[in-house]
């Protein structure tokens, strides 16, 4: 799959293709169905399917202190569309000048010159442009222009209900798991590199791994049981944490794991981690005697959750590819 970072790359060989847009957030059910319509249409034209994202995203940069927390940085959707049958996706920067873009701007500049869509898939409440102007009726018209075709993606429901981005962070709001992984169709996943901490862990007996999350906010909180992906034997089982330590006055969010019964260096390595249960909210103690007592009980109900798990292949594997 190749990424196009900017409108400034688009090259004369990206002209015709098929194309939708959208936030993509988590990659859920309804994502991956676009990602089959597309397929589907563009081997019927014999064309590349295209996805068009944006960084920041567009809630991000309207409303930096109250937009919804993020369920996949961009790397993480990357690695989830490559598997979808994307063939391209187009990164945009969300900034000033491109919220003031008029919508037929961005049609005609964007879709027609830069991309030559011939076939266009989004969500009829869709809106772009400047103030938000444009929507599908425009898109069709413009489409009648220019001679590009523009369809209503097609809409999953699970128990009677749309899937979508707001319904997954819901589920995991309120640690059902379960939920969120119908709507995923795989457990929810948070991924990064291995980086050093405070061996607060360590010098407790019970070393973590600890991953920088990258986000204002996070969908999640707590003490999880995990599968981690990314090490020699995959996956390995382990517990974690996402929060900020309160207990030594953290501030950060941080994911920090446990890996049971594992002994290795793994600074620098990049992991992939799966939640599969919620063990309890994140708490604040009154001493590091008392935090290692919980944190000794997190992993003895972890172990006790593994001898009774048995998972279905899930659709993301352990997804140790390297962005550019």
């Amino acid at each position: 799959m190749e990424l196009i970072r900017g409108l400034h790359n688009l090259k004369p060989r990206h002209h015709g293709c098929v194309a939708t847009i959208g936030n993509f957030d988590g990659v859920h059910l309804g994502h991956q169905a676009v990602a089959g319509q597309l397929a589907e249409k563009a081997q019927a034209l014999r064309l590349p399917t295209l996805v068009i994202l944006f960084e920041p995203q567009p809630q991000e940069f309207f409303r930096p202190d109250k937009s919804p927390p993020r369920l996949t940085r961009f790397r993480e959707k990357w690695l989830a569309l490559r598997r979808y049958s994307v063939d391209r996706v187009l990164c945009i920067r969300f900034d000033a000048r491109f919220a003031a873009m008029e919508p037929e701007t961005f049609v005609s500049r964007v879709l027609v010159d830069g991309l030559g869509v011939q076939h266009l898939v989004v969500g009829d409440d869709f809106r772009f442009g400047k103030n938000r102007r444009g929507d599908f009726a425009l898109l069709q018209q413009m489409g009648q222009r220019h001679d590009f075709q523009v369809a209503n993606m097609h809409t999953v429901r699970i128990d009677s209900e749309r899937v979508s981005s707001t319904r997954v962070r819901a589920a995991l709001n309120i640690g059902d798991l379960a939920t969120a992984e119908k709507l995923l169709g795989r457990p929810y996943r948070m991924s990064g590199r291995v980086a050093h901490g405070l061996k607060l862990g360590r010098r407790l007996g019970i070393p973590t791994a600890n991953i920088h999350v990258y986000r204002k906010a996070t969908p999640i909180t707590g003490v999880y049981v995990v599968e981690v992906f990314g090490l020699e034997r995959e996956p390995w089982p382990g517990a974690a944490n996402v929060g900020t330590r309160p207990t030594i006055n953290g501030t950060r969010t941080l994911l920090e794991i446990h890996l049971l019964d594992f002994d290795g260096h793994i600074y620098g390595k990049y992991l992939n981690v799966n939640f599969l249960h919620k063990l309890r909210d994140e708490e604040r103690y009154d001493s590091l005697d008392e935090l290692k007592m919980h944190m000794s009980s997190d992993l003895d109900r972890a172990r006790a959750f593994f001898q009774d798990y048995h998972p279905q292949q899930t659709q993301l594997e352990s997804g140790n590819d390297v962005v550019g």
